[in-house]
């Protein structure tokens, strides 16, 4: 009983706390006010989100936080062998699901989008083939030299399909609204998701202390200066460019990343 309730405790600080809802808010939002500053030409404190959430807001949160408990990032009070990389995958593709069920009206490209959101768990689920794990831990700190391409195919293409999955991207839905820009709820609370997911995958695992949460984030907050970096590069190139990059070079690439990784399982056995 006791075990029960320690269980129920800890997974509930994981969920409401860190690395869960309170995490992802406080990252999304300095995240986010950091893309809002450095793409707009006119600066001006962005408009708060509704006060009561939307069912698309409330969706995304429930997924995002189901994705960031999965997260291998240090002092996380959930076990490591009851993390699967699966969940956190599953997780963040719900978030587009329920946008473009929902609001769809309000979708950029859904389209392209649901095609790009294909070639992202390509990326996600490409590193866990050859050590046929889904512990994000495991696969995290895999440094055979054999999978080192597989790593590095799957990490460029999970950069390139986050300006897209995170609404980056220099497309307007036919719904917009012209007007202050508004925080995008949405994006805040999938900021932490989609950016800790990549350090979980692709980088070393962090120390569990002090030291080892600051490198997690920070490796983070890199992951996001480098999406935002790639989605103003987009912006300035204009709509032709981005359309031409997601169209004509992304779903190539992520093809031959599939023969890359279905190549290097067959090489490793």
């Amino acid at each position: 009983m006791i075990q029960v309730l320690v269980s129920i405790a800890t997974h509930t600080v994981a969920l409401l706390l860190y690395p869960g809802l309170f995490a992802m808010v406080a990252f999304g939002a300095l995240v986010e006010l950091a893309w809002l500053r450095l793409s707009a030409r006119d600066w001006g404190w962005p408009i708060l989100p509704r006060r009561r959430p939307t069912p698309v807001v409330a969706t995304v949160a429930l997924c995002s936080v189901l994705a960031a408990v999965q997260l291998g990032a240090p002092l996380n009070p959930v076990p490591g062998d009851e993390r699967s990389i699966v969940l956190a995958a599953v997780g963040l593709a719900f978030t587009v699901w329920a946008e473009l069920a929902l609001t769809v009206e309000f979708v950029a490209e859904p389209g392209l989008l649901l095609l790009v959101q294909v070639c992202w768990l390509l990326a996600v689920l490409g590193p866990a083939v050859q050590p046929e794990s889904l512990r994000p831990q495991v696969l995290g700190n895999m440094l055979v030299p054999g999978l080192l391409p597989v790593k590095i195919a799957c990490a460029f293409l999970y950069l390139l399909c986050l300006p897209p999955l995170l609404r980056l991207w220099p497309f307007a839905p036919a719904g917009e609204r012209r007007g202050k820009r508004r925080l995008d709820a949405g994006r805040v609370l999938t900021w932490f998701a989609y950016c800790g997911l990549f350090t979980t995958l692709f980088i070393t695992p962090s120390s569990e202390d002090a030291i080892g949460l600051l490198r997690f984030f920070g490796f983070a907050f890199l992951v996001a200066a480098i999406v935002i970096a790639i989605a103003l590069l987009m912006q300035r190139r204009g709509p032709a460019i981005a359309r031409g990059l997601y169209v004509r070079a992304v779903p190539p690439y992520a093809a031959l990343v599939l023969a890359i990784v279905v190549v290097t399982s067959i090489l490793m056995r």
